[in-house]
């Protein structure tokens, strides 16, 4: 997988595609529609969304993937509402339309905040999956950890955003390939999905609609549809990661199809991590492995549960484990990308006049740079893990006040930069508040609703482990 996601880079390095800046930086906005759409959700389904959902749906059952719809409203605002404003403008950097918008203040003050927030991002998306399937798996951690920096940076910087939009159809088809080979193991030992779904059903996983109007509840039908919508809003709409593949397209109505189709490959990857929860639930039901003690943390889950089934499939369990790495390395590479960009834009173009060779030598050099940097913050990350994980908390809150401001200025022709700016710090300093409240008092177990799992039907292999009975008889077919 590391190696064909670098050849991809070479093949556009020297191939003689990239010619100029705007060509490495923006695939010379030139692209079709179907490969951006896989590129957008590969980058969106990062790793930890891939270890994280099905643990999720196994612990808190099916109501994570009322997503679904959030997902459907984001992106129809997406494409209706700021995707013509800015494809109109001709813009490279979202953060372009701050200044022609309000000031060129507002520019810096976006810049700032997306570099700083990309970077703590990215390093705990390339070390937080490597450190889980370190755990379960014994895969090397740091051998992964500087693997997938350096193969990152390696096919961002020669290949440009032709090697990061095509590298992720190869790693998105390898991540939902990981998934079904996964589901067809625990299809096949279940026999069927009726047992499957009979013991989710008997484990109160199927019970998705809760219209609790409680928002203090985890997860409900309100707080997933409002808040998943402007949660990804912030995402698909403003951010620069996200953004400028659309803006690469060879067309207006190329990005509308682009962002409709990846609509599309967000609920297959939604589907299919859910229907892995269940499964899992249906095996494990009776034998936690998590209250058990064999895994840690939730996110070790599903590599332990792979492993479990596909043992005696040599090579079948890396399947999973080569899909996992590849939403990291999507997340990763186009991070990497969206960050070159908006420095060149923002923080270069503006205030030196450079030759066209120059500017192509200067995006490298910051894709180059960028790639070092979100390593070095990996590293980072294994020494001060926690505290990286609450700043991302922290930092994550400016996803709404910026969206709120992209918001005003489309909307409200009469806002203007000192309402835009005092919008934004009151927002954040108020979101702040709840966001270190939230880390400092988490909530209630009664708030959090996680179902009851058992190790009832565990058996002692050692004096120190549970080991769960992974093949167990059929269940009952539902009647």
């Amino acid at each position: 997988m590391l190696l064909l996601s670098a050849i991809v880079g070479i093949f556009y390095a020297f191939g003689g595609v990239l010619k100029s800046h705007k060509d490495f930086l923006m695939a010379d906005r030139n692209l079709s529609s179907w490969p951006v759409s896989f590129s957008l959700t590969t980058s969106f389904m990062s790793a930890l969304t891939v270890l994280e959902t099905p643990a999720e749906i196994y612990r808190f059952g099916s109501v994570y993937i009322i997503f679904a719809l959030s997902y459907a409203i984001m992106v129809v605002i997406s494409a209706e509402v700021f995707l013509p404003v800015f494809y109109r403008l001709g813009i490279t950097s979202t953060y372009e339309y701050l200044e022609l918008r309000y000031n060129k203040y507002m520019r810096i003050l976006g810049t700032t905040m997306f570099i700083t927030v990309t970077m703590l991002y990215t390093g705990i998306v390339i070390y937080s999956p490597s450190l889980a399937l370190n755990k379960v798996t014994g895969f090397r951690l740091w051998g992964s950890v500087i693997a997938t920096g350096l193969v990152c940076t390696f096919y961002c910087t020669v290949g440009g955003l032709r090697a990061v939009v095509w590298a992720d159809v190869f790693q998105y088809i390898l991540m939902v390939t990981g998934f079904v080979a996964v589901l067809a193991k625990a299809v096949i030992i279940k026999g069927g999905f009726g047992p499957i779904l009979y013991d989710a059903y008997q484990g109160g996983r199927l019970k998705t609609w809760d219209f609790n109007p409680s928002p203090l509840q985890r997860h409900t039908v309100w707080t997933i549809v409002i808040g998943g919508t402007f949660t990804w809003l912030g995402m698909y709409a403003t951010n620069q990661s996200q953004v400028q593949r659309y803006f690469a397209c060879r067309s207006q109505w190329d990005a509308k199809c682009a962002l409709y189709l990846n609509l599309v490959g967000l609920w297959i990857v939604l589907i299919f991590a859910s229907l892995n929860g269940l499964s899992m639930y249906s095996i494990y039901k009776d034998c936690d492995p998590l209250t058990a003690g064999v895994v840690s943390a939730p996110d070790q889950l599903m590599p332990y549960f792979v492993l479990d089934i596909l043992e005696d499939y040599p090579g079948a369990p890396g399947l999973f484990v080569a899909g996992t790495y590849s939403a990291s390395l999507s997340s990763v590479s186009t991070s990497i990308n969206a960050l070159a960009a908006v420095t060149l834009e923002d923080f270069i173009k503006p205030y030196f006049t450079l030759s066209e060779e120059k500017l192509s030598y200067v995006s490298v050099g910051m894709s180059l740079l960028f790639g070092i940097g979100c390593l070095s913050m990996a590293v980072l990350s294994s020494v001060m893990g926690a505290l990286l994980q609450a700043a991302l908390s922290v930092f994550g809150l400016i996803g709404g006040p910026l969206l709120g401001i992209y918001s005003l200025g489309i909307l409200f022709p009469f806002a203007n930069s000192k309402g835009a700016f005092s919008g934004f710090i009151c927002g954040f300093c108020l979101i702040m508040w709840i966001g270190i409240g939230a880390q400092k008092y988490p909530p209630a177990h009664h708030r959090t609703m996680q179902l009851p799992l058992s190790t009832a039907g565990c058996q002692r292999s050692n004096v120190s482990a549970l080991v769960p009975l992974t093949v167990t008889s059929p269940s009952p077919a539902p009647p």
